[in-house]
C-alpha cells in the first residue's frame, strides 16, 4: 500500500484550501493510505475525513523547533512513498527534505528545494491570467496524476450537524466580521449598516472564534436589528461550515469563513477590502458573489495577505463601499 503525506501547516484558510489535493490524491489513489500535516488547532478540521489515515500535528505555538524534530522523526517512521509540500517556507522544507520519502514534490521557493526530487514553479500576481489557489497547488499534482484540480472540501459530522440542529429550521443569514489582518476587515460601523436594514423575519447569526466574540457582540449592540445572535466562540470549525452550508447567504471578508463556503458549497458573498479577487483566493461556491470598492484606487491591491493598518491611513478600500452592494445579493 502506498503512503502519502500532504504538509500545510499555514493558517487554516489555506489548509481548507489545500483539503482539495486530498479529493483528488484518493480519486487516482483509492488504496493509498493519505495523511495530511497541518499545524495544532487546525486538526480538527479533519475530524471524520473519509480519505484520510492520519493527521499528524506540529505544535507551532510552544517549544517549535524541538517539537519539529520530533515531527521528523514521526514523518520519517511513517516511510512515506511520496511527500507534497504546498508551503514555501524553511521549516516544511526541512521536513520534507529529510523526510526519507522516496519521491518528495514541492514549489521551487522553497529555501529546500533543491533537495526535492521534484520542483515545481510557483507563481502568484504575474500575469493578467488569474490562477486560483487550487490551481497552484493542483500543479504539485500534475506528475502523478491527469485529474483536473478539485475544490475544497470538509466533512461536518451527525454531532456537527446535531451541534446547529437549534439554529436552523428557519430564514437566516451568517456574517463572518472579522478577519485577522485589519485592511481584510470589513469595518465593524459598516457591517452595523447592513445589518439594520435586513428584514426583520430574516435571523442573523455572527460567526467566528473566541476572539471575535465582542466584536460581534458591539456589532449587534450597535445595531437595530433585533433577530441578531452572536455564535463567535460557540461553534467549532465543522460545526460553523454546517450552518453555513444552510444559510440564505453567508457574508464573509476575504479571510477563512469564505473558503468555509466553498468546502461545503454555501452561497457566499466576500467582501474585498484591500485585497483582490485577482489574487486567486476567491470564492468557489456555485453561489458566490464578490463585492468590492466600485471605484478604481491607485493604492489597492496594497499588498497579497493585508496590513494591520492603512498604509495610506484613509481605508477607502472598505469606507467607499456601499450597503447597497451587499443588499443587492441578498436573497428576497
Amino acid at each position: 500500500m502506498q503512503k502519502f503525506l500532504v504538509i500545510q501547516t499555514a493558517f487554516i484558510g489555506d489548509v481548507v484550501l489545500a483539503s482539495g489535493m486530498l479529493e483528488t490524491l484518493h480519486q487516482e489513489y483509492p488504496d493509498a493510505a493519505i495523511d495530511i500535516l497541518v499545524r495544532n488547532g487546525n486538526e480538527s478540521l479533519f475530524i471524520g475525513h473519509p480519505f484520510l489515515h492520519e493527521v499528524l500535528v506540529w505544535h507551532k505555538t510552544k517549544d517549535k523547533y524541538t517539537h519539529l524534530i520530533k515531527v521528523l522523526k514521526q514523518i520519517r517512521h511513517n516511510q512515506y512513498d511520496l511527500v507534497i509540500n504546498v508551503q514555501r517556507f524553511a521549516a516544511t522544507g526541512f521536513l520534507t527534505a529529510f523526510s526519507g520519502a522516496k519521491r518528495t514534490i514541492g514549489f521551487d521557493k522553497n529555501p529546500f528545494s533543491f533537495f526535492f526530487t521534484d520542483v515545481v514553479k510557483h507563481a502568484i500576481g504575474v500575469s493578467d491570467v488569474t490562477m486560483h489557489e487550487i490551481e497552484r497547488n493542483h500543479a504539485l499534482l500534475n506528475s502523478i496524476t491527469l485529474l483536473p484540480a478539485a475544490g475544497p472540501k470538509l466533512y461536518p459530522g451527525k454531532n456537527d450537524l446535531a451541534a446547529i440542529d437549534q439554529w436552523v429550521g428557519k430564514k437566516f443569514i451568517c456574517i463572518a466580521p472579522a478577519s485577522v489582518w485589519f485592511t481584510k476587515q470589513f469595518p465593524a460601523a459598516q457591517w452595523v449598516s447592513f445589518i439594520d436594514r435586513v428584514p426583520k423575519e430574516t435571523t442573523i447569526y455572527l460567526l467566528g472564534a473566541p476572539g471575535d466574540q465582542p466584536l460581534c457582540e458591539n456589532i449587534i449592540n450597535d445595531s437595530l436589528h433585533g433577530s441578531s445572535i452572536n455564535l463567535a466562540g460557540k461553534l467549532n470549525f465543522l460545526q460553523s461550515a454546517a450552518l453555513m452550508a444552510q444559510a440564505e447567504m453567508n457574508y464573509v471578508n476575504d479571510s477563512a469563513p469564505m473558503h468555509f463556503a466553498s468546502a461545503v458549497n454555501a452561497p457566499v458573498t466576500a467582501v474585498y477590502c484591500a485585497t483582490i479577487p485577482g489574487f486567486g483566493f476567491g470564492p468557489l461556491s456555485y453561489i458566490s458573489h464578490i463585492v468590492e470598492v466600485q471605484q478604481k484606487l491607485s493604492c489597492r491591491p496594497c499588498g497579497l495577505h493585508g496590513h494591520r493598518t492603512c498604509p495610506e491611513k484613509h481605508f477607502h478600500c472598505a469606507k467607499m463601499i456601499h450597503t447597497d452592494q451587499l443588499l443587492a445579493v441578498l436573497p428576497s
